[in-house]
Parts: structure tokens; C-alpha cells; sequence
């Protein structure tokens, strides 16, 4: 499955807990950007998604996310720096934009990268005493040096990032946080079970791939 659907189905998610939940501008970025982060961190493993048949547009989302997320990075650093200022949420977000670009990228780079971010959300989530943080970290940083479509296209890993999602929404104290975030996540696992190559849910227990293509 392509990258571009698997967002596209995160977004719709998202929107669709916006909807449904009491709607506030910020509450809406959360789960829009916790919705398509969760669709497309599956494919953290292995190769970029987009590394083949990558179209103009594709390149044009890939850079964007990237470096509107770096952006939005170094402006609330310097918030934080200069006047004290954090929030979580839009910390969240900034974070979940560059995590997107650098998803959708491919290579050595790309995969460093990723796993420093990861092994920093590790620590921060050990001097905080946060767990959910930490197991989102240990995530990040494992992921991209996986087999692709291995373990983290798995049930174990769903229920790990349900696990990350109950945390979080327990941190941040915003109803539907863990469904949005499970929701997107499984939508990956399904989305892909409707190809050829389709999933192994249940790895390394029972390796058979599940699949059923229509795509």
C-alpha cells in the first residue's frame, strides 16, 4: 500500500475524532497529527515507502512535513529557551510532523536520524519517569533497523502502541487520544493485508502472512 493512502486514511481518522470528540482547535491538531503519525509509523521499518515509484507530489509532501516539523521544532525551543515556554501538545505535534517527513524518507541518514530522535524520547521519558514515552522512544529508535513488514507490522506491536496511546492520553488529559492512535495504527495492518505481500500478525509465533488483495 501506497504511503500517500496510508496518511490519507490516518488524516481521515484524525478528523473524523474531531468530529466526533468536544472540538477545540488544539485537540483537533492532536488527533490529526497522532492519527497520521500512528498510520504511517508501521513502515519505520526497512526501507522508505515512498524510496520507489516516488511522484512529484509525494516529494513535494515529504519535504514539507519534514521541514515544516523542523521548524516548528526550533521556533518552540526557542520559546522554551528564551521565555520559558512548553506545551506538550504542540510540542507533540512539531515533533509528529518531522517524525512524518523522516518516515517518508529513505536511507543510512534517515534511519540515524530516526533513532536518535528515538533514543532522545527515551531518555526524556527515563529522567521524567513517563512510560508511555519511553516505550514510544524504544520504538523510534529500534524500528528502522527492522526487516520490513517484520515486527513491527505485527499485533504485538499494535498493542504496544495502544499501550503508548493509553499513556499518552492519560498525560495529556484529551478524550479519544488512545482510540485515534490505535485506530490509525491498525488501519496500516489492514491497509496492507490487502496486498499481495500482505501481514504476519501474529510473527515470529505463526509466520504465515495474512492477506487477502484486493489492491
Amino acid at each position: 500500500m501506497k504511503g500517500s493512502t496510508h496518511l490519507a486514511i490516518g488524516v481521515a481518522i484524525g478528523a473524523a475524532a474531531a468530529a466526533y470528540y468536544p472540538f477545540t482547535l488544539q485537540n483537533a491538531a492532536l488527533y490529526v497529527a497522532i492519527s497520521a503519525l500512528s498510520a504511517l509509523s508501521p513502515d519505520l521499518d526497512g526501507p522508505s515507502m515512498l524510496s520507489s515509484r516516488i511522484g512529484q507530489f509525494s516529494k513535494w509532501l515529504r519535504e514539507m512535513l519534514y521541514w515544516s516539523g523542523l521548524l516548528l521544532i526550533v521556533i518552540l525551543a526557542w520559546l522554551f529557551f528564551a521565555q520559558g515556554y512548553f506545551s506538550a501538545e504542540y510540542s507533540l505535534a512539531a515533533l509528529s510532523l518531522f517524525l512524518l517527513g523522516l518516515i517518508i524518507k529513505d536511507g543510512l541518514i534517515r534511519n540515524i536520524l530516526v533513532s536518535c530522535i528515538g533514543g532522545l524520547l527515551l531518555y526524556i521519558g527515563l529522567s521524567q519517569q513517563m512510560s508511555w514515552l519511553m516505550g514510544f522512544g524504544a520504538f523510534v529508535a529500534v524500528a528502522p533497523w527492522l526487516k520490513h513488514r517484520g515486527l513491527t507490522h505485527t499485533v504485538w506491536a499494535l498493542v504496544l502502541w495502544a499501550a503508548i496511546g493509553s499513556g499518552l492520553e492519560h498525560q495529556l488529559q484529551v478524550e479519544g487520544i488512545m482510540t485515534v492512535a490505535t485506530a490509525g495504527y491498525l488501519s496500516h495492518l489492514i491497509a496492507d493485508s490487502l496486498t499481495p505481500s500482505g501481514v504476519k500478525w501474529l510473527s515470529p509465533i505463526f509466520n504465515k502472512a495474512f492477506k487477502f488483495p484486493i489492491v
